[in-house]
């Protein structure tokens, strides 16, 4: 069962490229994503078992040597987190809208997983670096309180790194933002 998820970021993409190999052969992992990031990064996000996404983590630390950027295993991560990563969501309805961002890649995966866990809230897309200079996004709806809840659980996520950019709320977004947002 695929129930964690893993990424290893590399500050070369020659060396992440090479690593991602390594990482799905040491263990029974698939990979959820894979490629550069701004700025000149990559990134490897795998899920699986935990004790396979760890191997693959591990390996990709290692393998990484000095072009370690961060990593991170999330055990038993909220289902929603790998549809958001791949741009795959599409609610029925958008009541409140949170938007919370991160210099961090990985901070943001971790603080996306927290939110959503945080409150009765779908995820609409989780965006990692790319055309971003290296910062991540995260959007996603509930009720005003629940997307609120989730605001908090993201920015708690932060306090222990510092690389929170900025949170907002929308209350009753238009649905003429909404429609440049899916």
């Amino acid at each position: 069962m695929s129930n964690a998820i893993g990424m290893v970021e590399f500050t070369s993409i020659a060396r992440g490229i090479y690593a991602a190999d390594q990482m799905v052969k040491v263990s029974n992992v698939e990979i959820v994503t894979a490629g550069s990031s701004c700025p000149g990064k990559y990134i490897a996000i795998v899920h699986g078992d935990v004790a396979s996404v760890h191997d693959s983590v591990s390996t990709g630390e290692r393998v990484a040597e000095e072009y370690l950027v961060d990593s991170i295993v999330i055990p038993n991560v909220s289902p929603q987190v790998f549809p958001a990563i791949t741009g795959a969501t599409m609610p029925e309805s958008i009541q409140a809208l949170g938007i919370i961002e991160f210099f961090s890649q990985a901070t943001m995966i971790v603080a996306a997983d927290a939110i959503l866990k945080a409150a009765e809230l779908e995820a609409l897309e989780l965006r990692l670096g790319n055309g971003l200079g290296g910062k991540s996004f995260f959007t996603f709806t509930g009720d005003v309180a629940a997307v609120q809840a989730g605001v908090e659980a993201g920015k708690a996520i932060a306090k222990d790194n510092g690389l929170l950019v900025n949170a907002e709320i929308i209350p009753s977004p238009s649905h003429v933002l909404i429609e440049s947002l899916l």
